[in-house]
């Protein structure tokens, strides 16, 4: 129940980071002084030659945005200091068929915007996706299973 409602928030934090600054800014370019030092050792540790590190902290997480291979990521830390999970931005045609049959059924007088693929640590189901969809009247994020397309939460954005 805890990652259900720990996905539910990065869904949340996905739709503010998309209008807004995400949380607090930091003070200096990276914000790396805000971060707890288990978060910032552990990132250091399983990211290594990454480059862009941006950290964002709120009073319920730290989050940070990095580059490597040439790929942008952001890895989340939850309030206990612990990795959460890897986030990253992909094209609508990477997810899978179960994925794209529950978008056009339910979803196609929709405008896909954005889709991020979500890899959680030690989630009940691993990998989920982020798809923010949009027409005109409605702007909302969906959560959506990979495996067979079942819509786990919808988040609307004001």
């Amino acid at each position: 129940m805890k990652k259900l409602i720990f996905t539910a928030a990065i869904a949340t934090m996905l739709s503010v980071t998309a209008f807004a600054d995400g949380g607090k800014k930091a003070t200096t370019e990276t914000g790396e002084q805000n971060v707890s030092y288990a978060v910032l050792t552990q990132f250091k540790s399983d990211f290594e030659n990454v480059s862009n590190v941006i950290w964002t902290v709120t009073t319920g997480s730290q989050k940070v945005s990095f580059t490597k291979n040439n790929v942008n990521y952001t890895a989340y830390y939850d309030s206990f200091n612990e990795y959460f999970g890897l986030a990253q931005e992909v094209s609508f045609a990477t997810v899978t068929n179960a994925i794209k049959t529950t978008i056009a059924k339910d979803y196609s007088s929709y405008a896909i915007k954005s889709v991020t693929r979500f890899e959680a640590q030690d989630g009940e189901e691993p990998v989920v996706y982020f798809i923010n969809v949009k027409n005109t009247a409605n702007n909302v994020i969906l959560t959506i299973s990979p495996n067979d397309g079942e819509v786990k939460n919808i988040e609307k954005i004001k």
